[in-house]
């Protein structure tokens, strides 16, 4: 993984980073999943405006990022903004879960072993926007993270059956960690934002609000975690009533379904135990599948990561956590 700190403006941040990798002999538009198509391209075009009313500081990274890339800010637009409303092989599982002494927030990402080395830690500590820490595949898009205010978020992938011009999954988390404190800031906004891909997000704040919101361009379904249950799983496939039939059943989801109810067993079976060794448990296979893929077939779990938000603390693994250890991250400064 690479570590990116980034500061100052949203362009200036851009900019370095872009600069930095350009003079290490790394160009993005090189990268084999930097694909830029006709059809991409136009899609793009249709959301511009929309980052333009509703988030144009992120519209200046890209700009500082192609500057300091010596590329086209066209080309980075097109790639970012129709991120995840095309095909995309990024699978993963999120869970959320709560008793009187824990609030805890576990994530696994799955992709593509090939690109391995280039998925990213950022922290980020930009004007005009909280501080977190985050985790992606790409750049400037997010996919999981904590804020300074201990607001935990992280996206499921749903294959996209319908899409619209607006904020793709990994721009709404990239959005929502640098705007909001609140769970209920969150789907306030995902009520305002217009919404291009199909996703989950799954959603923790430091006073034990949390839910799996399942959304895409035509509707956003809350599924509050209960005081019963005390948790909350999400995979690559809406569960709702509301949402099922935005599900396309005629691609490979990467065992979707036995993550999910992997996750939802366990953490039934252990509510009166939860414990940050039980998330790990979880999301490192041994209570049923979750990470053991085949490297041979070129998909496994490339990070995962748990968000202890009651007393402010981050593990990560970098790689499959049935292989490595979770180790924690203390660089990140949080609100108490």
């Amino acid at each position: 993984m690479f570590h990116g700190r980034f500061r100052r403006s949203h362009y200036e941040a851009g900019c370095h980073w872009g600069n930095m990798l350009y003079r290490n002999g790394k160009n993005i538009a090189q990268n084999p999943t930097f694909n830029i198509t006709g059809e991409r391209e136009k899609f793009a075009k249709e959301c511009l405006p929309i980052y333009e009313k509703y988030y144009p500081e992120v519209l200046g990274e890209i700009h500082g990022l192609a500057d300091g890339q010596k590329g086209r800010y066209e080309d980075f637009c097109t790639f970012l903004l129709s991120m995840y409303c095309f095909e995309f092989q990024n699978h993963c599982t999120c869970f959320a879960l709560k008793d009187k002494d824990h609030l805890i927030f576990g994530r696994n990402s799955d992709f593509l072993v090939e690109l391995e080395k280039l998925y990213m830690n950022c922290l980020y500590q930009l004007d005009g926007g909280y501080r977190f820490n985050g985790n992606t595949t790409a750049f400037i898009e997010m996919e999981d993270g904590i804020n300074e205010y201990g607001l935990a978020i992280g996206l499921t992938f749903v294959y996209p059956k319908i899409t619209g011009a607006g904020f793709n999954s990994g721009m709404l988390v990239r959005y929502l960690l640098e705007k909001c404190r609140t769970t209920d800031e969150v789907i306030e906004r995902l009520n305002v934002l217009p919404i291009a891909s199909q996703q989950t997000l799954t959603v923790m704040d430091s006073i034990g609000n949390f839910a799996v919101i399942e959304c895409n361009c035509r509707h956003v379904e809350v599924i509050q975690g209960t005081e019963h249950d005390g948790f909350v799983v999400a995979a690559n496939a809406f569960v709702s009533p509301q949402m099922k039939e935005y599900n396309n059943h005629k691609i490979d989801n990467w065992h979707s379904d036995e993550r999910y109810l992997t996750s939802c067993h366990a953490l039934k079976e252990n509510k009166k135990s939860f414990s940050i060794d039980l998330a790990k448990n979880i999301l490192s296979g041994k209570y049923g599948f979750m990470c053991q893929y085949d490297r041979n077939t070129g998909a496994d779990t490339v990070w995962s990561v748990i968000y202890d938000i009651r007393n402010r603390r981050i593990y990560r693994v970098e790689g499959n956590p049935s292989r490595r250890k979770f180790r924690e991250d203390t660089r990140m400064k949080f609100i108490s």
